[in-house]
């Protein structure tokens, strides 16, 4: 296993078939890449304890998020993530937020690419996701 710093983490959302992305003020976090024959990750975000309810509504419904995050550095390059949010710990007057998944695609305009059209092609909330991970995998075969 490595892990890493890390130094942003933002949430890709559909809204009004617009996609936006909501960074989360981190405190601290690590992202470990498990190096495991399923090739995922572990990112946990250490947060104010605001994110709370925020989080814990993406724990119980296990769905999954597309995430950006920057490793190491602020100047690096986001790597983009597909994640479930698997588990909340309140420490003191903050709380951390673990996220599993695989990284999607290492560069980000394909990603926006993939993004626009789906979603010109109609595609919204659900469908959107699984089409997009179709594709990422079909993508990933090549």
């Amino acid at each position: 296993m490595k892990t890493f710093k890390l130094v942003s983490l933002d949430l890709v959302e559909e809204k009004a078939e617009d996609i936006t992305q909501r960074r989360i003020k981190l405190i601290d976090g690590l992202i470990i890449n498990r190096e495991d024959d399923k090739g995922r990750w572990v990112i946990e975000a250490y947060v104010d304890q605001s994110y709370q309810s925020f989080f814990e509504e993406y724990v119980e419904n296990e769905e999954e998020l597309l995430v950006q995050v920057k490793i190491t550095k602020e100047s690096n390059q986001p790597a983009t993530f597909l994640v479930k949010a698997i588990d909340t710990n309140i420490i003191s007057d903050n709380m951390n937020v673990l996220f599993m998944g695989s990284i999607v695609d290492r560069r980000q305009d394909q990603i926006e690419k993939t993004l626009k059209l789906l979603i010109e092609e109609g595609f919204q909330g659900e469908d959107l996701l699984e089409e997009f991970k179709k594709r990422g995998s079909n993508n990933n075969k090549k």
